[in-house]
């Protein structure tokens, strides 16, 4: 998803799941919203705007981690 729709430059085999997606990725303000928009159509979930925080989209663990944590939540 990073390098295929979000045109990030480093090829995926070399995307660790803990790089930093805005100082090593290089992902701006408009790839997080893209991010976002791209993870909620993929998986099925919404995130809402307090979720939607540094914290959550960090690095492709923090994401992978929300999304798991929202897709429970809406199966339970």
């Amino acid at each position: 998803m990073l390098v295929t729709d979000l045109f990030v430059e480093t090829p995926a085999d070399r995307i660790g799941l803990d790089d930093r997606l805005r100082a090593e990725l290089g992902l701006d303000s408009l790839g997080f919203v893209e991010l976002r928009v791209q993870a909620e159509n993929t998986f099925g979930v919404t995130i809402s705007d307090d979720d939607f925080s540094p914290e959550n989209f960090t690095s492709i663990r923090t994401v992978s981690t929300l999304v798991r944590d929202l897709r429970s939540r809406a199966q339970a």
